[in-house]
């Protein structure tokens, strides 16, 4: 009777070993069936360490802690083979990042691809984010933005706008809608005491202005979830260098469960 082969056992650093040889061995751009596996398996590697597993990743201004549900491209050869990941989806749940929760987070990195420079470079241009956070957050927004205010999203997911110092007064429904750096609120309903009256469609928006955020972070939409507050964002561009050393640290720290990911350092948002 002949017994099977073994099985063969996970390699966390093969797709490292077959990138170097491609990287060292051209400064040009890998055309070939080669690189396709070679960066096909790199992907599928970091996927497989991911999904599921619940991380702390160290980034520049904090740690992070997510679980992640989510880590998916549409890989094809033709595009493997020139270092073209396509749009690579990154999606998370129960975050915690400084003293902030929220509920998921969905980034889409556009048009990654790979160059293989000394030392080889990961482009992604540009790169969406949808952040959902609890309800709770519309108070913080206000007693930051426009202390004057406080709000809550019902579970009806309509917004509620009360005056800080005098909440019993009753309270206005509002819509809101983004124009560049400026957060608009309309009003549709106003509620005092038992009476509620809805609002013609001429009623003023009350204009919030916004901060510059960090990165070149444009601010693209809001919507209001019953609990939640969905966010939408753009950044221009994403880089980071890939050395193998910085590749075989990542690895290595993502094969330890309870390891914290280090990524200081990491990239550029430009």
């Amino acid at each position: 009777m002949t017994r099977p082969p073994p099985a063969r056992r996970f390699d966390p650093f093969r797709p490292l070993d077959m990138l170097s040889s491609l990287w060292s061995a051209t400064a040009m751009m890998p055309v070939n069936s080669g690189a396709a596996a070679a960066y096909r398996t790199l992907f599928m590697t970091l996927r497989r360490l991911v999904v599921g597993r619940q991380l702390t990743v160290r980034l520049d201004d904090g740690d992070l802690t997510m679980t992640v549900t989510e880590f998916d491209s549409r890989l094809d050869v033709r595009g493997l083979s020139v270092g073209q990941l396509n749009d690579v989806t990154l999606v998370a749940r129960d975050i915690r990042w400084r003293n902030s929760s929220f509920d998921r987070a969905t980034v889409v990195l556009h048009n990654v691809h790979l160059k293989p420079t000394s030392p080889p470079v990961v482009v992604a241009a540009p790169v969406e984010l949808t952040l959902e956070v609890p309800a709770t957050a519309l108070d913080d927004l206000f007693r930051w933005l426009a202390p004057r205010f406080s709000g809550e999203i019902g579970t009806d997911g309509v917004a509620r706008l009360r005056m800080a110092r005098r909440p019993q007064m009753g309270h206005a429904e509002v819509e809101a809608r983004l124009d560049g750096s400026t957060l608009w609120l309309t009003p549709r309903g106003l509620t005092i005491g038992r009476s509620r009256w809805r609002l013609p469609a001429r009623t003023p928006s009350y204009p919030v202005r916004l901060p510059e955020f960090a990165h070149g972070l444009q601010l693209t939409g809001i919507a209001f979830t019953p609990g939640a507050v969905r966010l939408t964002g753009t950044l221009p561009q994403w880089r980071a260098e890939l050395p193998r050393k910085r590749l075989e640290d990542v690895i290595t720290q993502l094969s330890v469960t309870g390891v914290v990911l280090n990524l200081t350092r990491l990239g550029r948002l430009l």
